[in-house]
């Protein structure tokens, strides 16, 4: 048996690991890399396997760091099974379809710059529409959190609620090979107990092998309830001096659980009742939609505000803006909060609103996820007095907010509470992580041979 990582292999983009067993060959997740060019470059290179060699395609959840080489893949040979939720697949086609037309508008933009260059070669999009749709194709929902599901002789996979986003899961292989027996446990990315919408992480099965995320592994958050208060005083303070507040946002997840607080605080009169707010991304608003239709993925909490008849994603103040020229137009709004894609600043609407409103010091920035080094976010949060945004130079003026407690990872003291439920697995492998939160996360877990593989090693299970 075999296991190797080609992708978020001391860094957090791009997971995708290959276990062998029996001749039979299974991935698990396929995603694109994010953050700077050099970052973004390695998506091109060889895979570390032939795509046509793959039967089966174990995902994770839907976000484009784990699924966003899917439709690459596809293009290269491979024609094996997709096994995830119903929940991510529904995403995962979102995710997909968004990535593939950024990937086709950068692709005209390049080749339009080199087209008034000599001798400059054509670019090709990293994939296009039709290769996202085509992967779909290999999709196959599982059953249930917690069934067994045979990939062939002595391979069964089974999901479990991971709590990160709708449909998320992690997985568990039961392998045989030559009488020897593994039972091999991929975290994905893990959520925390106590947030809003979803379901606390399922207790883990007991595990010889565990693959594990450690994105946060050398830090603990903020207390989920006092990040709220924060985001309240931030958005009560901005709209007090009339400047807009900015939320870049991740379109899965974190907007969904954004807009639930937002009508919970005016619920409870601690913003103001008629309070303007833009969800300025197409992609979230079907985002948003999808999750409206898997109620059976929320939580108890969210189930009582359905049960007393009240959408837990609607808010009176809510404007809902898919078209560009209503976006175009949000430049001339003061006093509002403006959600819009994309988390990390790389792309997406949220560029032109920064554009308009970084240099204000009436306006404000609030960051509610991971930043990746080398992104526009990063650069913002670190503090650099300038940035470029669209190809302009802009002053960083606006009040600058980072909010830890909205992450949908878990933290260090909650990645080693789960690994701590998986048994006394002989070997524990730290992926999706920056090095220093590896290292850190490293010297915690005891008991246990702990390894930080480099891209396309593997390992004999």
């Amino acid at each position: 048996m075999l296991l190797s990582f080609h992708g978020a292999a001391q860094n957090v983009t791009g997971s995708c690991h290959l276990v062998e067993c029996g001749g039979t060959r299974i991935l698990i997740d396929c995603g694109l890399y994010q953050g700077g060019r050099e970052m973004a470059e390695e998506n091109r290179n060889n895979f570390g396997f032939d795509p046509a060699s793959i039967d089966y395609l174990l995902l994770t959840h839907a976000h484009l760091d784990h699924c966003g080489r899917i439709p690459l893949l596809h293009r290269l040979g491979f024609r094996g099974t997709i096994l995830t939720t119903a929940a991510t697949r529904e995403l995962a086609r979102l995710v997909l379809l968004d990535s593939a037309r950024i990937q086709e508008e950068e692709a005209r933009y390049r080749n339009y710059k080199a087209s008034k260059r000599r001798n400059q070669q054509p670019v090709e999009p990293l994939y296009d529409t039709l290769d996202a749709l085509n992967c779909l194709d290999g999709f196959i929902d599982i059953a249930a959190f917690g069934q067994p599901h045979e990939l062939g002789s002595g391979i069964r996979a089974t999901f479990y609620e991971a709590g990160h986003i709708l449909g998320s899961g992690c997985i568990l292989l039961e392998l045989s090979e030559n009488g020897r027996q593994r039972r091999v446990l991929f975290s994905g990315d893990l959520g925390y107990d106590g947030r809003a919408i979803l379901p606390d992480p399922a207790p883990p099965p007991r595990a010889d092998v565990v693959v594990m995320e450690s994105t946060y592994g050398d830090r603990l958050h903020k207390r989920l309830q006092p990040s709220v208060e924060e985001l309240y005083r931030a958005i009560n303070t901005t709209i007090d001096r009339n400047g807009n507040v900015l939320i870049p946002s991740f379109a899965l997840e974190r907007t969904q659980e954004l807009l639930y607080y937002l009508r919970e605080g005016i619920e409870q009169q601690r913003l103001p009742h008629h309070l303007p707010v833009y969800l300025d991304s197409p992609m979230a608003i079907t985002a948003t939609q999808i999750f409206r239709s898997h109620r059976e993925c929320f939580d108890e909490e969210t189930w009582e505000v359905i049960t007393a008849g009240r959408d837990p994603f609607d808010l009176p103040g809510l404007h809902i803006t898919r078209d560009t020229a209503e976006s175009m137009a949000l430049k001339h709004v003061h006093g509002a909060v403006i959600i819009a894609g994309s988390g990390m600043c790389t792309g997406g609407r949220i560029r032109h609103h920064l554009r308009h409103n970084l240099w204000r010091e009436e306006a404000s920035v609030v960051f509610v996820g991971y930043a990746a080094q080398g992104t526009l976010a990063r650069r913002i949060i670190n503090g650099e007095e300038v940035v470029r945004v669209l190809q302009d130079e802009v002053e960083v003026n606006a009040e600058i907010h980072t909010i830890g407690g909205f992450s949908a990872h878990a933290d260090q003291k909650e990645l080693l509470a789960w690994h701590a439920r998986t048994g006394t697995p002989d070997l524990t492998v730290l992926v999706h992580g920056e090095p220093e939160a590896m290292h850190l996360l490293a010297g915690r877990l005891q008991g246990t041979s702990v390894e930080t593989p480099s891209l396309h090693q593997s390992l004999a299970i």
